[in-house]
Order: C-alpha cells, then sequence, then structure tokens
C-alpha cells in the first residue's frame, strides 16, 4: 500500500480493520490474562492444573486467548492454536499461579506470533 498523508483514508483503513476484529469477536468468549513479567522473559505462563485438578486452558470455554503483555503489547490467538503450541511444551511444566500450586507450560511469546 501506498503511503497516503490523508487523515480521512487512515480513518478508512482503520476502520476497516475495527470492523474485522469486531467480526471476529462477535458472539465470542475472550479469556484475558495480563503478564507483564513476559517484556522480561520473553514467555507467557499458560496453567493447564490448580490444586490438582484442571484448569486454565484445559478448562477453558473461550473461543480466544488475549494476553495483555504491556500497555502497548496484546496478542489475539484462538484457544485452539494455543492449546497445539502449548502441547508441544508439556513436557516442561513449571509451578505458577498464587502461591505456586498451579502447573502450567512457558510458552514463548515469539510462538504465539506465528
Amino acid at each position: 500500500m501506498l503511503y497516503n498523508n490523508d487523515f480521512s483514508h487512515d480513518l478508512e483503513i482503520g476502520q476497516i480493520g475495527e470492523k474485522a476484529l469486531g467480526n471476529i469477536l462477535e458472539n465470542k468468549k475472550v479469556e484475558v490474562k495480563t503478564d507483564f513479567i513476559a517484556q522480561r522473559t520473553g514467555n507467557v505462563f499458560v496453567e493447564y492444573e490448580s490444586r490438582g485438578k484442571p484448569s486454565g486452558i484445559a478448562k477453558s470455554q473461550a473461543d480466544y486467548w488475549c494476553f495483555v503483555l504491556s500497555n502497548h503489547q496484546i496478542v489475539l490467538i484462538t484457544s485452539e492454536k494455543l492449546k497445539e503450541i502449548a502441547r508441544k511444551h508439556l513436557g516442561k511444566s513449571v509451578l505458577g499461579g498464587d502461591n505456586n500450586t498451579s502447573k502450567g507450560v512457558l510458552v514463548p511469546v515469539k510462538e504465539l506470533l506465528i
């Protein structure tokens, strides 16, 4: 696309993106996780068990997961794709959550962007 310095053109393009996102998320369930530590570590924690019971990604009924990584970075991914990525890391489970009572996997943020 060629550069255009016209606000009305930019507004029109922006509204196309807003409509596309609206269509994707319409009537969908979104699980939102805030993980500011990911900025430093490069990983997000994806929980699958808490206090000995399935939780997190294993129990979620969300269509999408949204990771808020900073005030300027948000990653939106389908639950199906997140499960696929998380399964690759199951052999490297770690403790986390409140008082380390949860099990999860560390998923590199870069894998969420593919």
